[in-house]
């Protein structure tokens, strides 16, 4: 099964410059038939504030994942904004398509990210989902996906552990500023769920910050299996689903898990 991660630097606000730029980026690919591409948050906005201009109201963006997969017979995951006319605050989705353009899930992010001000735009949503990734023949994994500032939750990711979750696909917009958190909490979000990363983080810069990509994906163990630098490129590695499940026999530390109820609310108060 292979997996490909396209690193990519925005347009601002420019939903169809950005479809422009990932067909180019996806042209220069080989993508077979049963492949997963997972695209950044918002490819097709930028981390932007602005939903009256940025959500997906006709459904455009959507239209364009849905034909991305059934050209390339591939699975694909894209962050999209999603608000509803007679809402006053978006979701920042996360929305993946099957090869046949059926919709596999259309993840909200769960946690807004409030050093930036984003719930100030987005509400969070509150389902941890999971999809199945079927590649061209037998094989399959059950993928948890995840958005950006969600990676500092591992809360997070251990219920989608629980739910079946082999892999995590997480689209971002992580600032530059604190690339060592991203890498060192990927790293953590892998090892300690014995699951496969595959983290895919934009480039470039929009009118606020920079980005420095260092897309990645790691196997269950730990591993490096691929990382880039800030190049705007595709990574594209091979995964065996076979190695999560024999990682997880060899060393059963998922099966110690306890989730213990806390008596502590979030910002310290007791329940």
């Amino acid at each position: 099964m292979r997996v490909h991660l396209v690193q990519m630097n925005i347009d601002w606000e420019d939903r169809h410059q950005n479809f422009t730029r990932v067909d180019r980026l996806a042209d220069a690919t080989r993508i077979n038939p049963g492949d997963l591409v997972i695209l950044p948050e918002m490819f097709d906005s930028g981390f932007s504030l602005h939903t009256d201009t940025t959500r997906d109201t006709d459904n455009e963006t959507r239209g364009f994942l849905e034909s991305f997969a059934r050209k390339h017979k591939c699975t694909i995951h894209g962050g999209r904004t999603v608000r509803p006319d007679n809402e006053d605050k978006a979701t920042n989705r996360a929305t993946v398509i099957a090869p046949d353009g059926r919709l596999l899930a259309d993840y909200a992010k769960i946690h807004p990210f409030s050093f930036g001000r984003e719930p100030e735009a987005f509400r969070g949503g509150d389902e941890v989902t999971t999809y199945i990734w079927r590649g061209s023949d037998e094989d399959s994994l059950t993928v948890c996906p995840a958005i950006c500032y969600d990676i500092r939750f591992p809360e997070l990711f251990r219920l989608g552990m629980l739910l079946g979750a082999e892999a995590y696909a997480i689209g971002a917009n992580f600032p530059a500023a604190r690339q060592e958190h991203w890498r060192a909490l990927l790293l953590a979000r892998a090892i300690e769920n014995q699951a496969f990363v595959f983290a895919v983080n934009r480039t470039g810069d929009d009118p606020h910050l920079h980005y420095a990509g260092g897309s990645i994906v790691v196997g269950p163990r730990g591993e490096i299996l691929g990382e880039m630098g800030d190049e705007e490129a595709v990574l594209s590695v091979e995964v065996d689903p076979g190695s999560v499940r024999a990682w997880r026999q060899a060393f059963m530390a998922w099966r110690d898990v306890r989730l213990i109820e806390s008596p502590i609310e979030p910002g310290g108060a007791r329940t």
